[in-house]
């Protein structure tokens, strides 16, 4: 399978992995790895599994909370980012809603990036991301 799925409470733990990851092998400090997230609201989960399983790298980490789905990518800049979200959208034949933030651009820890993409998203989709309001993630 393409892309590696975790629990949504590892995803703070799995930002902080890749950070470290980043920190060690990144020595110009760019767009280290990027979250992007996706709203695939009213697409069948069966469809959804497919669609990762073409795009997606094994390097790829998956985490999602109902249909917010949330994607760290290494070693991938926003624009790579925005070819990922395009495929997805050639996929389904759909606009899907997402954001994408970039470390250490937005964001020097977990709380900074889930800050960062909660304020993006709010402000491009109106979709306020409670779920990254949980305690765990402070």
């Amino acid at each position: 399978m393409a892309g590696i799925r975790f629990s949504f409470m590892n995803y703070p733990s799995l930002v902080q992995l890749n950070i470290g990851i980043a920190d060690r092998l990144d020595e110009n400090r760019a767009e280290s790895f990027t979250l992007l997230f996706c709203d695939f609201s009213d697409l069948a989960l069966e469809t959804i599994d497919e669609c990762l399983e073409q795009i997606l790298r094994t390097s790829d980490a998956i985490v999602h909370f109902d249909h917010y789905y949330f994607f760290v990518l290494p070693y991938t800049d926003k624009y790579g980012a925005t070819i990922v979200k395009n495929m997805f959208e050639e996929f389904f034949n759909t606009y899907i809603r997402s954001t994408a933030i970039s470390y250490p651009i937005n964001g020097e820890n977990p709380q900074e990036l889930f800050e960062a993409i909660q304020t993006k998203t709010k402000k491009e989709h109106n979709i306020y991301l409670e779920c990254l309001d949980h305690p765990q993630f402070s």
